[in-house]
């Protein structure tokens, strides 16, 4: 498998070679760019998805190889872009109607760009992306989650329910996600769920009534808290370094037994300053919750807890972008200033 996946890299390779240098616009090379980078179609999106039937000891090499041609082609692109410029100044490629050379290049906001590193990272290790609805039913939202009728997050005063239809609200995280993709799909199962999500929290540095999350959830026969531990190692330490050390903290969600916060070593100081403006000279960050699914919840999406068990994983990707980048307030993120915004990308 990993033979051939590497001779169909190199195709792609050559094939890539020979279109760039047939460019004859700016046009044809956003063109050459979204058949070779798109994130759902791309030539390299393909790839990924193909990581899934590789041997676990070929993935590595496999995903190694792909990262390879894709550095390739995102720097041969940035340079044709680059050389594509001079052309057009030069009047190679003069077209009146494209907008002045000198306009700033746009980038991905921050947050885009942390939740497309992820799901990155989770396609390498064989997981599928699953998205879904913002307006969800009070069933997949708490019920089959395990929510106790009395719980707090069930009151208006918490989340946004819709006037008029009591079983509709404004999901508050986007593990609904787990109970959707269960109910129709049968065990194996390994997805992550990016999205928006939505509470009444009062804006503050670490709140906002609309944030994003990235669920995670994993079902199979055989599957152990020591599975769970190993992927979120293989996940912070491809993300943060791989000096990384992760601790996990018990904690409780409904929808989870055991349940686990997770905390990365400072990345910045590794707990050695007391004045460190990442960690605040703690040495440790608060990252994400996890935890084996709850037996009950996988009875409500029908299946059965004795023969299937399963983990599940929820990170906030503001929290990750305040974390990596020292970004001190949440609110920052949504103001559009350039100054910060273009630190990034």
């Amino acid at each position: 498998m990993i033979d051939e996946l590497k001779k169909e890299i190199e195709g792609a390779r050559r094939s890539f070679g020979h279109e760039l240098e047939s460019i004859q616009s700016p046009e044809q090379l956003a063109a050459l760019k979204e058949r070779y980078l798109s994130r759902k179609k791309g030539v390299v999106s393909q790839f990924l998805a193909r990581l899934k039937g590789c041997l676990p000891a070929e993935k590595p090499l496999a995903g190694q190889a792909i990262n390879q041609f894709k550095e390739f082609v995102e720097a041969a692109l940035s340079a044709a872009g680059a050389a594509g410029f001079a052309a057009a100044a030069s009047g190679a490629w003069d077209d009146p109607s494209l907008p002045a050379s000198e306009l700033p290049v746009g980038r991905f906001h921050l947050i885009a760009d942390i939740q497309g590193r992820i799901e990155d990272i989770f396609l390498q290790l064989g997981y599928e992306i699953a998205a879904g609805p913002e307006v969800e039913r009070d069933e997949y939202n708490f019920t089959k989650l395990n929510f106790p009728e009395h719980h707090p997050a069930r009151d208006e005063q918490d989340t946004f329910f819709l006037e008029g239809h009591d079983d509709l609200l404004l999901r508050t995280h986007t593990s609904p996600m787990q109970v959707r993709y269960m109910l129709g799909h049968r065990p194996p199962l390994k997805i992550i769920s990016p999205g928006k999500a939505f509470r009444k929290d009062d804006p503050d540095s670490t709140h906002s009534p609309c944030f994003h999350q990235v669920e995670g959830l994993l079902v199979d026969r055989g599957i152990h808290f020591s599975h769970l531990k190993g992927t979120l190692e293989a996940f912070c330490r491809s993300f943060y370094g791989p000096d990384i050390v992760l601790r996990f903290r018990p904690g409780y969600f409904p929808f989870t037994e055991p349940s686990a916060e997770v905390d990365i070593s400072c990345f910045l100081c590794a707990g050695r300053k007391t004045d460190c403006r990442v960690c605040k000279g703690t040495g440790w960050l608060e990252i994400l919750g996890s935890g084996m699914v709850h037996p009950q919840v996988l009875r409500n999406c029908g299946i059965d807890p004795e023969e299937y068990s399963g983990f599940a994983f929820g990170m906030g990707i503001e929290r990750v972008a305040m974390v990596k980048y020292g970004v001190p307030d949440l609110r920052l993120l949504y103001e559009n200033d350039l100054r910060l915004l273009g630190q990034f990308g």
